[in-house]
């Protein structure tokens, strides 16, 4: 029988147990990889922010209390990552705006080729702003509730609300004009 989330995080911590933690990654690493490449639109900046979410919930496993899923709690972990991630690219771009420099991001190339309804998703997410995109990706893509969103990105539950709301919103606005007043 395969230990439980919560068995591994106690193995892990009690004796710094790498194989336990190893298997927490390996259970949840696709999850958190994907979510941070539908935030990021970018394979390889997702791919770097997972690994240093992966490496500071190493650091910070001590502080899991069990109060929530182990799977919501690397979640908010690797959401706070992308956002100082977000936040250093932004401040690079503005650097170099001010030195008249211009930055070009690369464009993530995935060889195998991207399936349409790939491609349609990200033409559908592209007119959210973060907050959105995040909330919707964790809500639809994840399955997770309102309340385990809120706890992930630290957005009130009344705020993620709105966010689905006009998120929908703007998505139909966008692609579904004569059907949005509806």
């Amino acid at each position: 029988m395969e230990a439980s989330d919560a068995e591994l995080v106690v193995r892990a911590v009690a004796a710094r147990d790498q194989l336990a933690y190893g298997e927490l990654v390996r259970r949840h690493q696709s999850r958190i990889r994907g979510w941070l490449r539908q935030l990021t639109r970018n394979r390889a900046a997702a791919d770097d922010i997972a690994q240093d979410a992966f490496m500071t919930a190493w650091e910070k496993l001590r502080s899991f209390d069990g109060r929530g899923t182990f799977g919501a709690w690397l979640m908010k972990i690797a959401y706070t990552e992308f956002l100082m991630a977000h936040r250093k690219r932004r401040s690079g771009e503005r650097l170099a705006a001010a030195i008249g420099q211009e930055l070009t991001e690369s464009e993530a190339y995935d060889p195998a080729g991207e399936q349409s309804a790939v491609a349609d998703l990200e033409r559908l997410l592209a007119v959210l702003n973060e907050d959105e995109r995040a909330v919707m990706i964790l809500c639809y893509a994840h399955g997770m509730s309102h309340s385990e969103t809120s706890e992930v990105t630290g957005i009130p539950v009344g705020t993620v609300k709105s966010h689905i709301t006009r998120g929908k919103d703007k998505i139909r606005e966008r692609f579904f004009p004569e059907g949005a007043a509806a």
